[in-house]
């Protein structure tokens, strides 16, 4: 009975201790995915607005073509004595330009519309990569959350995802992790570095 509880104890540890790991593997999946999910969800909002956008776009222009045709066909310009297939030509014609028109006002004004919308809101992908190439000193995910805040309120960054970008990031090889004790900070990766200082080295010999 001495030598059964031991190896009893023993195989209850490793059992304990793989749970354990299954478990920390299981909450950094979740966060992953959920930060998948709100990019995601970022990026459908956009979209659904530019397809609101387009659809008033095109019921207003599609109106407009309308009542052009109609004052179109109300008005003869051909005299009595043309034949039939001699009126609809200049009719078809005539809708077939005011319809590339519109298309054309449509792809226009949808490509302005959607220009600025890029520019003004990076992704968070973006974000967290261009803050850890202004830092000279590794950061914490909490830092890197608070700073982001600050900068975007409207954006609500929130630390568990911002954490999980990270480690997307140092999986991609575009950061770098440390830790320090119970806590990890992470960088710009080196490859990004040198490109960065090269310049300023030039000038210092220069």
């Amino acid at each position: 009975m001495s030598e059964i509880q031991p190896h009893t104890t023993g195989l209850t540890s490793q059992y304990l201790a793989q749970v354990t790991g299954d478990l920390e593997r299981n909450v950094k999946e979740q966060e992953r995915i959920s930060a998948e999910i709100d990019t995601l969800q970022e990026q459908l909002g956009a979209l659904q607005h530019d397809h609101s956008v387009l659809v008033s776009m095109q019921e207003a222009l599609g109106g407009a073509s309308a009542a052009g045709e109609a004052d179109t066909t109300a008005t003869p310009t051909l005299p009595r004595q043309a034949t039939a297939d001699q009126r609809s030509k200049p009719r078809k014609a005539a809708a077939t330009s005011a319809k590339a028109t519109a298309s054309k006002k449509s792809a226009a004004k949808a490509s302005s519309a959607q220009a600025p919308k890029t520019d003004t809101k990076p992704t968070l992908v973006n974000l967290i990569r261009d803050h850890l190439e202004q830092q000279s000193e590794p950061r914490s995910a909490t830092e890197i959350s608070a700073a982001l805040t600050q900068a975007y309120p409207d954006r609500g960054v929130k630390t568990t995802v911002v954490r999980t970008t990270l480690e997307g990031l140092v999986a991609k090889s575009q950061a770098e992790r440390t830790k320090q004790g119970s806590s990890v900070f992470y960088t710009a990766a080196a490859a990004s570095k040198p490109a960065a200082a090269k310049p300023q080295q030039e000038a210092v010999a220069g």
